[in-house]
């Protein structure tokens, strides 16, 4: 697995309709999964990440940069 995947932004949402937490990846057009529990909808979107670059690799596509937040303190 790649640590590249640390480095974007996860948006993890609740469905009560799937009875599921909804993962989205911003940055990647079109990443999501979902997982039963918060634990493993994370794990997903870590291998969802993984998947998505290495897709976009694989058929030359550009990767986009992960979000940087500035400092608030």
């Amino acid at each position: 697995m790649s640590e590249q995947h640390l480095h974007y932004s996860m948006v993890i949402e609740w469905s009560e309709e799937d009875q599921a937490y909804i993962v989205t990846v911003p940055e990647l057009p079109g990443c999501r999964t979902h997982g039963t529990t918060y634990e493993e909808a994370v794990r997903r979107g870590q291998e969802a990440i993984d998947g998505w670059i290495e897709a976009a690799r694989a058929d030359g596509e550009p990767i986009p940069p992960p979000k940087v937040f500035a400092d608030r303190t």
